[in-house]
């Protein structure tokens, strides 16, 4: 595998850095007994050698999606919290370092011979500000474990009022359904995931967009929830795209193979018997009351390192008599990318791919999270013009097995004249 050399050197980075906090953390209980500290060590290292052979097994082996999800989040808590330990573990070290700089000068300058010092080079480890960054590690350790435990299954609808300026009549009033990022591979609660889809069945909407992301890898991770998925229904139907991580790329490489080709197909079939109209660079006519909208799909397409399968100018084919049309893209970097610029004819696109990084403050007059320093448009409505954009923060979650703050979204819209 191609990701081979890449998930040994993390490992080997991670050996590290247990070295250096485990030192750190023995440094500053000095009164243990020398058993004590015994104890500590073979759980210490116990705990971290089962954790990476853990995800090794997780990636490599056919695991049980719970036994796969239980290693994930104590793998992401543990690094978590050794990272916020960190700045203090290198303040410390700093200030040590400066201290024996500044007393073998001194002792240069004063001429103080090797024996009178009497070991006053030997700079204990600070207990403050180490015992500080153990108090540190407890933050994320709280939070992100509250994370796992109230936000991963939280699901929210949120009601958006969609005005359209050139709606048909038939179609003031129409409610639209929309879902993104399901990512099935990270689920470990089919309950809480049904829940989910009985909340957005109860909304009774008129037709649904799934906008990509299905699973995080291959196509199978989905064949434990797909008869969760396929009871999403609406009586205008429900149309769906393919998301960055629909594709295999991250687990086949860039490159084609037989192998992703396959899977790349059986993505395709499990849309079809879950009953979704999956759209790859086409659009359908949406008719109510013999007067027609637009629903255009494509493949996805995103800006920087993110795969430009999208081909617009077939998804807009046969479309300038429909008076609204409404684009599935995945990645909402798209709208900014390509659509304002050479799709005028584009009146709202609708997106996830974000998840709003799972972590944030999303209010009803205000909303934060760090990933608004890499997606101008991250999460909810925007509009330039007289085109608009929604960018869904996902129903599911990939790599933090949880959210916090920016919590799972169902979003229903109601759609209206201007």
């Amino acid at each position: 595998m191609g990701r081979l050399p890449f998930i040994i050197a993390a490992c080997v980075f991670i050996i590290a850095f247990d070295i250096y906090c485990f030192k750190a953390i023995v440094s500053v209980f000095k009164k243990w007994k020398p058993s004590t500290k015994k104890v500590f060590g073979i759980l210490y290292w116990s705990y971290s050698f089962l954790l990476i052979l853990g995800v090794f097994c997780g990636i490599y082996l056919n695991l049980f999606l719970t036994l796969r999800a239980i290693i994930l989040v104590a793998f992401f808590l543990t690094v978590a919290c050794k990272l916020a330990m960190l700045p203090f573990l290198v303040l410390d070290d700093l200030r040590r370092l400066f201290i024996k700089v500044f007393r073998k000068k001194q002792e240069a300058t004063t001429a103080v011979p090797q024996d009178s010092t009497n070991g006053a080079d030997q700079i204990s480890r600070s207990e403050f500000l180490v015992k500080a960054g153990l108090v540190a590690a407890a933050v994320p350790l709280t939070s992100l474990s509250w994370g796992i435990i109230s936000g991963a299954y939280d699901y929210q609808v949120r009601k958006v009022n969609l005005i359209l300026p050139n709606l048909p009549k038939a179609f003031d009033g129409i409610t639209m359904a929309q879902i993104s990022d399901i990512h099935s591979g990270s689920f470990y609660n089919k309950t809480a995931v049904k829940g989910g889809v009985e909340m957005l069945l109860a909304e009774k909407p008129d037709f649904v967009f799934f906008t990509g992301d299905l699973v995080n890898n291959l196509t199978n991770e989905v064949r434990d929830y797909q008869d969760i998925f396929a009871k999403v229904k609406a009586p205008l139907g429900v149309y769906s795209s393919l998301g960055n991580h629909d594709y295999g790329d991250y687990y086949f490489g860039k490159e084609s193979s037989p192998a992703k080709v396959k899977n790349l197909k059986d993505m395709v079939d499990v849309h079809k018997i879950m009953g979704y109209d999956l759209l790859m660079n086409e659009n359908r006519r949406l008719k109510v009351d013999g007067e027609e909208i637009g629903i255009l799909g494509i493949e996805n397409w995103g800006m920087g390192r993110f795969p430009k399968y999208g081909k617009m100018e077939l998804a807009v084919k046969n479309t300038d008599d429909l008076p609204v049309k409404l684009l599935l893209s995945h990645d909402p970097s798209h709208w900014r990318g390509e659509v304002l610029q050479k799709y005028p004819q584009i009146d709202a696109m609708f997106s996830g791919h974000t998840h709003g990084m799972q972590f944030g403050v999303r209010l009803k007059e205000y909303q934060w999270s760090p990933v608004q320093y890499i997606y101008k448009e991250w999460a909810g409505l925007y509009q330039e013009k007289q085109q608009q954009l929604y960018v869904n923060v996902g129903y599911g979650f990939l790599g933090y097995p949880g959210r916090v703050g920016v919590l799972p979204e169902i979003t229903l819209f109601t759609l209206k004249r201007a």
